[in-house]
């Protein structure tokens, strides 16, 4: 490829390692191996302190951005089936002490929020996690009283929600076995599953047979997106896909529930009515141009429910303004379906994949929607003169 010369071919492997400068793609990818890390820790025995604890509560103290977004999905995921609450907090509740866990978890190991957090609830007496790096004034506030789950894979700092979901992971099933356990994935299994849906998504993978490249071609194709879940954490999700497209990209848009992008229909249609910016009435000719450009609006859905039938039918609403605006059902259940298998008379007939939870259809598509933010920087990226900031090595 000429240097300084835009991507404009997803299927062009050479161009698009050539153009990934800043390594936004391994970055994106690394998110089976950031669970798998967690997943480590925990076989080192690393929360040993929090095993046959049955505390009163669990408060998920975050700082901004990432954390935030991992505590949130995890209590939208996880609803009322757990037997202790689950509370969000952006620092330690005056009510907690030695019958509670608390975890505290951001990326910035310098924040006095989270440092004073950590030594609040040490004094009252509660058992803390620190999911934060291991050292700054986290480190000196934990002293050797807290346990610390330190980062151990490199990624760039919006790629790290999935490892904030994982240790919250690993201590909800340590401290609620019983009950919460099996709700959730074994964290192994989980980074398994990522790391299939990373190598689905491989630049090798032509865009036919990649989701991720679908859909940053889908993406592409419009200039106003929206991003709307059809729950509570899938809601949550369309924010962090939100953030991650605009720090991997500068793509603006905004994440919102179904519910609210449904009522918003009609003003969406409006706007998206208005001329395009760069066009000129003066010099076009209906017979001869066709119908004058518009911005039109393109929604994406995402989606957890194994019942895509009573979602595509919400869906419905969106397919009467003459493609003004259109919607995209973005779900994991067809990717993660296992292969056909052979019938007897040699015809191939589908296998119903293995029960997917929740939280591993929402880990999925959120690997997903980062690699396919990724793609979406190449797409119109030139090739950088100096080094990057983020050395990932080869996909």
């Amino acid at each position: 490829m000429i240097a300084g010369t835009p991507v404009f071919d997803l299927d062009d492997v050479a161009s698009l390692e050539a153009a990934d400068t800043g390594g936004v793609l391994r970055s994106a990818a690394s998110a089976g191996a950031q669970v798998r890390a967690t997943a480590a820790a925990l076989a080192e025995d690393s929360l040993r302190r929090l095993t046959d604890l049955r505390p009163r509560s669990l408060v998920l103290v975050s700082g901004s951005g990432r954390a935030q977004r991992a505590a949130s999905l995890l209590i939208a995921a996880l609803a009322d089936n757990t037997s202790l609450p689950l509370v969000p907090a952006t620092s330690v509740p005056p009510w907690v002490g030695p019958l509670d866990v608390v975890l505290v978890a951001g990326d910035d190991a310098g924040d006095p929020r989270l440092a004073e957090a950590v030594d609040r609830a040490l004094r009252r007496g509660a058992e803390v996690v620190v999911a934060a790096p291991d050292e700054g004034p986290i480190r000196a506030a934990a002293a050797g009283r807290a346990t610390i789950l330190a980062p151990r894979v490199r990624v760039l700092d919006h790629n790290r929600m999935l490892r904030y979901l994982a240790a919250g992971m690993a201590v909800l099933t340590t401290i609620d076995p019983h009950r919460t356990g099996p709700l959730m994935p074994e964290l192994n299994a989980l980074a398994d599953l990522l790391d299939e849906e990373a190598l689905r998504d491989g630049p090798q993978n032509e865009a036919f047979h990649n989701p991720a490249k679908t859909l940053a071609t889908r993406m592409q194709q419009r200039k106003r997106i929206l991003l709307a879940g059809d729950s509570a954490a899938a809601a949550v999700l369309a924010d962090h896909a939100s953030e991650v497209l605009l720090a991997t990209a500068g793509q603006i848009t905004t994440g919102v529930t179904l519910s609210e992008a449904i009522a918003a229909h009609t003003p969406l249609v409006v706007a998206a009515g208005v001329p395009a910016p760069d066009f000129d009435p003066l010099f076009h000719d209906e017979e001869l141009d066709g119908p004058a450009p518009v911005e039109q609006v393109r929604v994406f859905v995402l989606s957890a429910d194994s019942d895509e039938v009573t979602v595509r039918r919400r869906l419905a609403v969106f397919g009467s303004d003459a493609g003004l605006v259109d919607a995209d059902l973005v779900t994991a259940d067809a990717e993660v379906a296992a292969p056909a298998q052979q019938t007897a008379g040699g015809e191939e007939q589908p296998v119903p994949g293995p029960h997917r939870s929740d939280l591993e259809k929402l880990a999925v598509l959120a690997l997903r929607l980062e690699i396919a933010a990724a793609y979406l920087r190449l797409l119109g990226s030139r090739p950088a003169t100096g080094p990057g900031h983020y050395d990932g090595g080869n996909y």
